[in-house]
């Protein structure tokens, strides 16, 4: 039996955690051949290992590298195409909790290094997977952003400005690159259990965390989140571009912002999450 991304060539970024590992792991179900890119050597390795073990030695690759740096997107780019020949997908997911204060307590170094890690590493990744898919005739851009990104209330401010600015690099490359038969889309993941998400350890954590916040009664999944990602990168999705694809369990249309305002000053700091950096509070 065929599988829904059968022949295509996937990066992922921030794949060796969360989101990023269950999108790795079904992509390859799928069919598809995956570079892992992530700065987290060790979960890197996991993730890699687990592809293995599961009979997908031949379809793998992971490198360590840092979204933030352009000849490191560069170099994934190439490693796709080297390895297997062409780059069909491009799944821009890397991210972190990025400066967590309140506007008037943010320093201007946190506020730069979320704007890095969360919007122009999606530029990179846009700009030079795009410049590989041109090479054989179209492709899917897939980037990561947020509920924080459509609702002030769902984020800290660098972060949802940034998730923001995802969401608009999306449409802008969605029409800039339609000619070239490149899709560009964005996912909107709501509450979603990752090591992204500190503060909730398990699941039941997870489930009193969301409690009041989306109207659907189960916690998100990673797998929730790479299922959206095969259905983009796929021909199913060939009419599909420039649009938001919210995976949230219904919490915007409910309403509450997942963060209250009230506790946005509760946290200060800088938290990574999985580019694979130790958080900081």
């Amino acid at each position: 039996m065929s599988g829904r991304l059968d022949g295509k060539v996937a990066v992922i970024t921030g794949g060796a955690s969360g989101m990023g590992r269950a999108s790795v792991l079904m992509y390859l179900r799928e069919g598809a051949k995956v570079v892992i890119a992530d700065l987290n050597q060790q979960t890197g390795q996991e993730t890699l290992e687990l592809a293995q073990q599961a009979g997908f030695s031949e379809n793998v690759r992971f490198l360590r590298a840092d979204v933030c740096e352009e000849d490191q997107i560069m170099a994934m780019v190439d490693l796709a195409v080297t390895d297997f020949g062409r780059l069909d997908i491009m799944f821009n997911n890397a991210g972190v909790g990025g400066a967590m204060g309140m506007i008037t307590e943010t320093t201007i170094e946190e506020w730069d290094k979320s704007q890095d890690i969360l919007l122009r590493s999606v530029f990179l990744g846009t700009k030079y997977g795009a410049l590989a898919m041109r090479e054989t005739g179209g492709g899917s851009i897939i980037n990561t952003s947020s509920t924080a990104g459509l609702a002030g209330g769902s984020g800290p401010a660098a972060y949802s400005a940034a998730k923001a600015g995802v969401i608009n690099l999306s449409k802008n490359g969605a029409i800039q690159l339609a000619s070239d038969r490149i899709r560009v889309n964005a996912i909107a993941p709501g509450g979603i259990h990752t090591p992204l998400i500190a503060m909730a350890k398990t699941d039941d954590d997870m489930k009193a965390f969301m409690k009041g916040k989306q109207p659907w009664p189960d916690t998100g999944k990673p797998d929730d989140i790479a299922y959206a990602a095969v259905y983009l990168g796929s021909d199913e999705s060939r009419f599909v571009t420039g649009t938001t694809l919210l995976v949230d369990g219904g919490l915007l249309a409910w309403g509450p912002g997942l963060f209250p305002h009230t506790h946005a000053s509760a946290t200060s700091g800088f938290r990574m999450g999985s580019t694979g950096e130790a958080d900081k509070a």
